[in-house]
């Protein structure tokens, strides 16, 4: 039987998409999860997939892979996509995409499927590693543009003539759209698709209210080796345990969210309510330990070719040359990021307390107001008159 690998979070859409495979191609489904910090039902995806007739289910375990080859790589380049989204979903995606490659090969399968909408960015950043690690070999089916479903209620529909259990809060009204990893949870649709509407205070699941956070503020000490945080008050812990940590601190103290409406890669514009906790810590954690560690030309050669990359990671392209080849402009120096970074968390807020390294970057006798000996004055005023000169240039 021809089989087809499906991504499959074990959840009303998904599982009505494996049926409508099931009968639209004559195939056998595999189900396969990658689990990538998201709240995560083992239990519930295998006795869902195993009604609907799968004989395989796959549920991987790639945490600490996503978070060492994804996550941190975008810290180092502190990747923010229209100055605000930290690209939580976008980074996520392509990963998922290649192991779902890489268990179609195995299996000889012919194709593979999603469960993007077809107004989302998610079928492009799937679409695009597909294409990458499969080519042409391997089939790619997108059931929200092929089938005749509508709109939930249709769904709702498909499920209660297949006997596909509905969740309670899906019976009526569409419910958000959620998607959760161990970088960020993005909550959309509802009364957020409209902006002049406030987002509902039910709707945060990792931060609590700013107003309502601890009254006493945390201090973190955050290590930084080769770029990456290390370690999180002295003790070093794997990638995916040191994200955990930090978001489950930061997000006691209200940290890291953001009320977003984003231009999609399709043309369209979204709202979303992104919650990154850890993740806005280590933003800013990485930015102080860099001011401290790298010289000029190349913090501004980072900055001006972050939004390019940003982009890049945002409309999916993730595995593209263009990509790889700006991963490794921001990373040329990455050996020389090193040191701690100490910084408070209060109701919401960030502040940077004390940065440490034994990079010879930051030169206290350059800098001190005591000693101007060894500085020659002369040269600054020639400086500033070259610069007036290039006023009325063009």
């Amino acid at each position: 039987m021809k089989k087809i690998v499906l991504a499959y979070s074990g959840g009303l859409d998904t599982s009505i998409i494996l049926k409508w495979l099931q009968e639209n191609y004559n195939a056998e489904v595999i189900a396969y999860t990658s689990d990538i910090g998201q709240i995560i039902n083992r239990k519930k995806i295998i006795t869902n997939a195993k009604k609907l007739g799968v004989k395989k289910v796959i549920i991987e375990n790639l945490k600490n892979v996503f978070v060492k080859d994804y996550v941190f790589p975008i810290i180092r380049a502190h990747a923010v996509y229209e100055g605000t989204y930290l690209l939580g979903t976008s980074i996520a995606r392509p990963l998922i995409a290649k192991r779902q490659i890489a268990i179609a090969k195995k299996f000889k399968a012919f194709a593979v499927s999603h469960g993007a909408t077809g107004k989302g960015n998610d079928q492009v950043r799937f679409e695009l590693g597909y294409s990458f690690f499969g080519g042409k070999k391997i089939k790619v089916i997108a059931p929200w543009r092929k089938w005749k479903l509508q709109s939930r209620t249709d769904l709702i529909n498909y499920a209660k003539k297949n006997n596909i259990p509905i969740p309670k809060d899906k019976k009526g009204a569409p419910p958000y759209s959620i998607d959760d990893n161990i970088f960020h949870t993005s909550t959309e649709g509802k009364i957020l698709e409209n902006p002049k509407n406030s987002a509902p205070e039910t709707i945060f699941q990792r931060t609590i209210a700013p107003e309502k956070a601890p009254n006493k503020k945390t201090k973190i000490k955050i290590t930084f080796k080769n770029s990456n945080p290390v370690s999180i008050n002295g003790k070093r812990l794997k990638p995916e345990k040191l994200l955990e940590k930090i978001n489950l601190i930061a997000g006691k103290n209200g940290i890291g969210r953001a009320d977003i409406v984003e231009n999609r890669f399709i043309g369209i514009k979204s709202r979303g309510v992104y919650e990154t906790p850890g993740g806005t810590v280590l933003h800013k954690a990485h930015r102080a330990i860099e001011s401290v560690t790298l010289d000029k030309k190349t913090m501004h050669e980072k900055d001006r070719i972050m939004p390019v990359y940003a982009e890049l990671v945002y409309n999916g392209y993730w595995f593209s040359k263009k990509r790889i080849k700006l991963q490794k402009i921001i990373d040329k120096k990455r050996s020389q990021v090193s040191g701690e970074v100490v910084v408070s968390l209060y109701k919401g807020n960030i502040t940077i307390l004390s940065r440490r390294t034994k990079n010879k970057a930051y030169s206290m006798k350059k800098v001190s107001f005591e000693e101007n000996r060894s500085f020659n004055k002369s040269k600054v005023e020639k400086f500033i008159k070259y610069h007036s000169k290039q006023l009325n240039k063009s």
